[in-house]
């Protein structure tokens, strides 16, 4: 039960921080500016995988979830209900945006351009994310003194530069959460689709460059 707990609180925070800044962002008048939006999602991120990764992994994004388990670090027995744990995380954290910013998107993955080019955009950052998540984490763990930087820094670069294009989403959860409380379903489908592919190629990328230590079995 801890490590659930620990996922929805994971995703909590990095919902309403990372959501929340590009709300506040808005809401005064672009005062964080985007390179600070870009900043607090990689360091809610680094931070939340320093706080919960040795309990539950720390993996706050359904797509690491199943790619995980498509790597066999992890059991698809755990797959549901730690999916289940980062929605519940997610729309808590989407729930109290609505309530402090009713009249905000809620920090929706609304993109700017066109939406096969925002599918293209996003496969690439789940792919270069998961390059880095699966290289750095101890089994299914994202755990370790390098890991929280590694993951951070990495979602802080692809939300710097791809985040004016298509939110930088790289995590169904966060682009469903933020749909579902403001209703805004805006090519919702790129986000619940590319970050899963591109995930999916990182862990089989993984195999041609780690043969020894990647898709092993090891959990």
């Amino acid at each position: 039960m801890k490590k659930y707990i620990a996922e929805i609180i994971g995703t909590f925070s990095m919902i309403f921080c990372g959501c929340g800044a590009m709300v506040i962002n808005d809401f005064t008048g672009g005062t964080i500016t985007h390179p600070g939006v870009a900043i607090t999602w990689g360091l809610i991120v680094m931070a939340m995988i320093y706080a919960f990764g040795d309990i539950s992994g720390a993996h706050f994004n359904p797509a690491v979830t199943v790619g995980f388990a498509v790597a066999k670090k992890f059991s698809w027995n755990e797959v549901p209900k730690y999916i289940g744990s980062q929605f519940i995380g997610a729309i808590a954290a989407s729930l109290v945006l609505l309530f402090l910013f009713p009249e905000s998107d809620l920090g929706a993955t609304i993109p700017s351009i066109e939406p096969m080019k925002v599918f293209i955009i996003e496969l690439l950052l789940s792919f270069f994310l998961m390059v880095v998540i699966i290289n750095v984490s101890t089994g299914s763990k994202e755990i370790g003194p390098i890991a929280g930087i590694a993951i951070g820094s990495v979602i802080l670069l692809e939300a710097m530069f791809a985040g004016p294009l298509t939110k930088a989403s790289m995590n169904p959860i966060r682009s469903l959460a933020p749909a579902l409380a403001s209703g805004n379903f805006t090519h919702l489908w790129v986000y619940l689709t590319a970050p899963f592919i591109g995930m999916f190629l990182a862990v089989f990328s993984c195999k041609l460059v780690k043969s020894d230590n990647c898709c092993d079995d090891k959990c």
